[in-house]
């Protein structure tokens, strides 16, 4: 490879060093230009999956700062450059190293750290960024639900209690309406009959006259 080849295809592979969220190198022996092209699709656009040499890589990861096992760079290798969800990559690694044995993780470096493929295999098994987002959505909104049920309980409870002094009020007051109603009745025109009092109606006081002296002459 020509010098100018050189520099450009270490600068990059440090820029791909520099902004992957994490990188698994892997070899590729015995795998068929086909089954390359699988993979590639099945680790998505998010992932950049590169054959590289290895004296370049080894370059290009020293001059974008990351610290990489020499021996994970022995043999053909291929390097994915996760620039998606960590966690789906080594899924889609991990499921097609089991249908593919040709293909083989070597390590890898996760949060600048380097990781063996048993930590990839981990970070595999663990439920990825969307799945773990949409349970904690889910349980958002459940938690949501039952705070407004909640809310809607003690409105509830207080417009009881708010109206309950209002209504007593008002059935208390029906009966001395209805009391008071009673006890005036309605005026009713005065009649001749109930006006006349009769001789027979009103006693007349028994006179018992005084002794008249006799008057002699």
């Amino acid at each position: 490879m020509a010098r100018p080849d050189k520099a450009a295809a270490v600068a990059e592979l440090t820029e791909d060093f520099r902004t992957a969220n994490a990188t698994v190198l892997t070899e590729y022996r015995g795998l068929s230009v086909t089954s390359m092209k699988e993979l590639r699709r099945a680790l998505g656009s998010d992932t950049k999956y590169s054959v590289v040499k290895n004296t370049l890589t080894k370059i290009a990861a020293k001059d974008a700062g990351v610290d990489i096992d020499p021996s994970l760079l022995a043999g053909p290798s291929a390097v994915a450059f996760i620039k998606g969800d960590p966690i789906d990559a080594a899924k889609s690694l991990k499921n097609f190293s089991k249908e593919n044995p040709f293909l083989v993780i070597k390590g890898g470096i996760f949060e600048g750290k380097s990781v063996t493929v048993a930590e990839i295999m981990k970070l595999a098994d663990l439920e990825s960024r969307e799945v773990l987002l949409s349970k904690l959505a889910g349980a958002m909104k459940g938690s949501l639900a039952k705070a407004i049920r909640t809310i809607d309980a003690l409105r509830a409870k207080k417009e009881a209690l708010e109206g309950a002094p209002a209504k007593a009020e008002v059935v208390a007051v029906v009966p001395v309406v209805e009391a008071v109603a009673e006890a005036t009745p309605e005026a009713t025109p005065v009649s001749e009959a109930s006006t006349e009092v009769t001789e027979a109606e009103v006693p007349t006081p028994e006179v018992t006259p005084e002794a008249t002296p006799e008057v002699t002459e």
